[in-house]
């Protein structure tokens, strides 16, 4: 791989990667990943946990060497990590020196420049020249003065003498990534900045991204920033040829694609299967043709009927060459939720809270009515009181003023924030317990309940481990399936994007739009926010 340039670039800045395989304890995390990025490029990569898109970012940067393929950079590189090492008694301000480093030997080059061409040294009209451009392609000069307004819009900590062991992860981040986004590199990597903004940060790091000249390769779940943001998207989710695909338009473009994708993987997929049981129904057929040769009914002539018999068992060879050869080389595509139908008597109030108040969280008293298909989207800073109301409701937290009704037989269910501690049964087995019980209770029909693997959370590979074992974005799924399997007529959502795809976050969100029930969701996520701007909303 070629080393980081040291100067800028600006307008010959690009990163480049061709084929890059990497495998970690004999498992495949890079397969074959190709990207161009060029100044005025803002590449997403996305992909569930594990899917190697930090490693990607290792790679690209060169603390990581591939198992094969190249990495071809030019101009100085500007990255951000998810996590920051304290290191000892360093300052604020000596993290602000370190990311500013580049920066700074810019202005002292340009310093030097400017020395010998007043000392008149030879060959000093021409370095004072390549000083000045790169000074200028950065504007090293006002570097410091970008990164205190990017201290300020992002909350960051602006006091330089700080030390830094004194601060929180998210604080730390935010000075490094203010420092990143004043620096002026010709390209960023970074690595989930969203994690630790507020609703003003992710105003200005989106301005910031949008205004950068140079490129910027960004992994990130948050759909919005993928939507405002980036130019094409690298999607290293599985596909039918088992390599990373990359989709031009932007993210709309990516979620047009990866939906065309899905449907023609499905339809080869379908269409193996339905040839393969096709020729092993013609081989049981010539089978069972060939065992009636070797058997003539009474009274028939051996002679007639076993003269028919070498036909018979050409006939059978040839279909079980067709059967061996036709091997299905589409691999099984991904899961698509299917949630079930949630029935809910339509013209009467399902639940009800009049004036609810909970002493140190919900201050100012709330009343929610819930009819069939309702919908409600909670909103609020943190600690305003959203989760509380959703327990409230939910009958898991009891008010200290109000009332809360639900009528006579009306199942309500809440998908909190967070899992609830793993459990060391399978999750098919937690799934199973949960739906036996809601039978025993009278709650749930037998006949009415969805086998796990109808929901299409989970593989049956996860299915079948232990929870302990299961990742938190399958875990989160599993409570998914557990909430679905009392088909709720209330249906309660706090922060329902976290650790979830985002592929199955859209599903989601088109059920729950045309669901009987009754939904409410309490949430941050910007784009979600955008997809339910039409239901109305109660703000904490």
């Amino acid at each position: 791989m070629s080393p980081v340039t040291s100067h800028p670039a600006r307008a010959r800045a690009h990163l480049n990667a061709t084929d890059l395989r990497l495998s970690r304890g004999g498992r495949p995390v890079l397969t074959g990943v190709d990207l161009t990025v060029s100044p005025g490029d803002r590449l997403g990569v996305v992909g569930e946990n594990g899917r190697g898109k930090t490693t990607l970012l290792h790679v690209l940067a060169g603390r990581l060497a591939p198992d094969s393929g190249t990495v071809h950079r030019a101009g100085t590189l500007g990255v951000a990590d998810q996590e920051i090492p304290i290191g000892g008694d360093r300052t604020v301000g000596d993290l602000i020196d370190v990311e500013l480093s580049q920066v700074r030997a810019v202005l002292r080059a340009f310093e030097s420049a400017t020395l010998a061409l007043a000392e008149e040294r030879p060959g000093a009209e021409h370095a004072y020249a390549d000083a000045l451009r790169a000074a200028e392609s950065i504007d090293a000069w006002d570097a410091d003065r970008r990164v205190e307004i990017s201290l300020a819009a992002l909350g960051a900590v602006t006091d330089r003498a700080r030390p830094l062991a004194d601060l929180s992860v998210g604080q730390r981040y935010r000075i490094r990534l203010a420092c990143l986004l004043g620096a002026g590199h010709d390209l960023l990597l970074l690595d989930e900045p969203t994690n630790h903004l507020d609703a003003g940060g992710l105003d200005h790091l989106t301005t910031r991204l949008r205004d950068h000249p140079g490129g910027v390769v960004l992994v990130s779940h948050d759909r919005a920033l993928l939507s405002d943001v980036v130019t094409a998207i690298l999607d290293l989710d599985p596909t039918c040829d088992g390599r990373p695909r990359a989709y031009g338009g932007g993210y709309e473009g990516y979620r047009e694609g990866r939906r065309a994708e899905r449907e023609r993987w499905e339809t080869a997929y379908r269409d193996q299967r339905l040839e393969r049981q096709r020729l092993a129904q013609d081989l049981s057929a010539a089978q069972n043709r060939l065992s009636t040769g070797w058997r003539p009914e009474k009274g028939t002539g051996k002679h007639t009927r076993a003269t028919r018999a070498p036909a018979l068992v050409r006939a059978v060879h040839r279909r079980q060459e067709a059967l061996e050869a036709h091997v299905v080389d589409v691999p099984e595509p991904p899961l698509r939720f299917r949630m079930p139908r949630l029935d809910a008597p339509p013209g009467v109030t399902l639940l009800r809270a009049d004036d609810i108040t909970v002493r140190g969280r919900l201050g100012t008293p709330r009343s929610v009515h819930l009819r069939a298909g309702d919908r409600l989207v909670v909103t609020g800073p943190n600690g305003s009181g959203k989760s509380t109301l959703l327990s409230v409701l939910a009958g898991t937290a009891a008010p200290d003023s109000g009332t809360v009704q639900a009528k006579r037989g009306v199942r309500v269910r809440l998908l909190a924030q967070e899992s609830p501690p793993p459990s060391r049964r399978r999750a098919f087995e937690v799934y199973e317990a949960a739906v036996g019980g809601l039978v025993a209770s009278g709650e749930l029909d037998e006949t009415g309940s969805a086998g796990l693997g109808r929901l299409g959370l989970l593989p049956s590979g996860a299915a079948h481990r232990p929870v302990t074992e299961l990742s938190i974005g399958q875990r989160r799924r599993l409570d998914l399936a557990v909430l679905l399997a009392a088909r709720p007529q209330v249906v309660l959502l706090d922060e329902p994007t976290n650790h979830l795809s985002m592929t199955l976050v859209e599903e989601l969100t088109q059920e729950l739009a045309v669901t009987d029930a009754a939904v409410v969701l309490a949430t941050h996520d910007r784009q979600l926010l955008r997809d339910t701007a039409s239901w109305p909303r109660l703000r904490l």
